[in-house]
């Protein structure tokens, strides 16, 4: 057949204007040697399309593909694929199924309507999700990329347009969600195609156009031991089995601290019979009741904010509040509060090592409270766990973390302002549980996990860095 025919077959039935069977009736009747016009005239005829606006557009956009050669194979033998723009069939070997890279024809999204575009957005999502990928970025003036194993994949040749971008990105938005992002230039939802598949949202403006950056929420919560934690887990259980205090689990964005914290929360939820009240900004992973009775509250939406949250929740009987980030001066300080007055209290912060996490927690309040600060925080501070994901040598990621656990010594510093010595003495709490950023990185790199250029970019340690070779 005609390239241009095999166009419009192609972007009619991913389109979801007519089906493969009709689009296979249809060359039945014209024959394989039909003219792009007959074979469009001919649904038209038969009554398959009423759209003809339609069915018009994407006829001259095959003409102009036709002119290319045809598409990558044949769209009436493809009967794998039922819904709209879903990725080609698996290519199989004979151990291991191939997952195809996520695709979508972005150059078509000017002649397709709202419903369409929305089908093909959540097809778009869910390929990505069997990808593997953990992020997808649609931006203006840029072309799709996918973040997969902390490295980016471009998933189409084509630049999508500030309007393309904005229509792709509100596709899925209410009139309300969209009114809003349109009205702030900002958004942020947790996006829920069905109960399993959940994704974490972020829209914005920036100087060409909108964007949105989608994350992928794993459908299923796995264990500490599962994310990484192995050689650790002792240490993490016994930080989970206080009743009151503080943890904080930190690191850089993309290190899964939201993953750890998911983890932790599902723990105490299978292993006590507690009130656990997480405030997050969005909800991404949905911690069904087990032994525990969970209430999510996400900020923006069932509360004003992090801080209305966390005092409110003090009057709800709460034994375990988590906080999904300690971004603020209030927020730090009711945390704190609510993990001196017998509460276990888990937050994340955006912090590097133990050292600076202290110092980033203490350093928002002012001079005059300094000293009653360090001093509730030497006594309500359980522990630090702050993670990288480093790329590994088998092309995947691996788990680095930094574990401080406090202790008298600890809690002598904190209270002192002597941030500085911490390193010393988590070095010789090893025994404790302990451990440092370094020491990890380099006995992974002993371990051959990753390569000795991401050792040396993550030891600071001038002694370890010179054993990297």
């Amino acid at each position: 057949m005609n390239p241009d025919v095999l166009w419009l077959a192609r972007l009619g039935i991913d389109q979801g204007l007519f089906t493969r069977q009709q689009c296979a009736a249809v060359r039945h009747a014209v024959g394989d040697s039909a003219e792009l016009m007959d074979f469009a005239q001919k649904f038209i005829d038969d009554g398959l399309v009423s759209n003809i606006e339609r069915l018009e557009k994407l006829a001259g956009l095959a003409l102009t593909k036709g002119q290319k050669g045809p598409p990558a194979g044949d769209p009436f033998a493809d009967e794998g694929t039922t819904a709209p723009f879903a990725a080609a069939s698996e290519a199989q070997n004979t151990k291991t199924p191939v997952v195809p890279t996520p695709s979508f024809p972005f150059d078509t999204i000017g002649v397709m309507d709202d419903a369409s575009l929305a089908a093909g957005l959540r097809e778009l999502l869910r390929s990505t999700a069997r990808y593997g990928a953990s992020d997808l970025h649609l931006s203006t003036g840029a072309r799709a990329f996918v973040r997969k194993n902390r490295a980016l994949t471009y998933i189409s040749d084509y630049t999508l347009t500030a309007d393309d971008a904005l229509r792709l990105n509100v596709a899925l938005l209410s009139e309300a969600q969209k009114k809003s992002f349109l009205e702030k230039k900002d958004f942020d939802y947790a996006l829920a195609v069905t109960g399993a598949e959940r994704y974490r949202v972020n829209l914005m403006f920036h100087k060409n156009g909108a964007a949105g950056a989608y994350r992928m929420v794993p459908a299923e919560t796995r264990t500490l031991e599962q994310l990484g934690f192995a050689k650790h887990n002792a240490t993490l259980m016994k930080l989970l089995s206080y009743h009151n205090g503080l943890i904080l689990i930190t690191g850089p964005v993309g290190s899964g601290k939201t993953t750890t914290l998911a983890s932790m929360v599902d723990h105490l939820n299978a292993t006590r019979t507690d009130h656990i009240i997480t405030v997050e900004d969005p909800i991404e992973v949905v911690q069904p009741a087990k032994g525990c009775n969970v209430t999510q509250r996400e900020a923006g939406v069932h509360t004003k904010s992090f801080f209305t949250a966390l005092k409110g929740a003090l009057r709800e009987d709460p034994d375990v509040i988590v906080i999904g980030e300690l971004r603020d001066l209030e927020t730090i300080e009711m945390a704190i509060t609510a993990s001196e007055t017998g509460h276990l209290v888990i937050g994340t912060m955006h912090t590097s090592d133990a050292a600076t996490t202290l110092n980033r927690l203490l350093d928002v309040f002012p001079p005059a409270q300094q000293t009653q600060i360090r001093a509730s925080v030497a006594e309500s501070l359980r522990g630090v766990v702050c993670q990288r994901l480093l790329p590994a040598t088998d092309g995947t990621v691996v788990l680095a973390c930094e574990i401080l656990v406090s202790n008298i010594a600890i809690q002598n510093l904190i209270r002192e302002g002597k941030s500085t010595g911490l390193r010393n003495t988590m070095e010789t709490g090893v025994k404790e549980g302990m451990c440092l950023m370094d020491n990890v990185v380099f006995n992974l790199w002993q371990d051959n996990k990753i390569t000795a250029e991401i050792a040396l970019a993550n030891i600071t340690n001038r002694v370890l860095r010179a054993k990297v070779s």
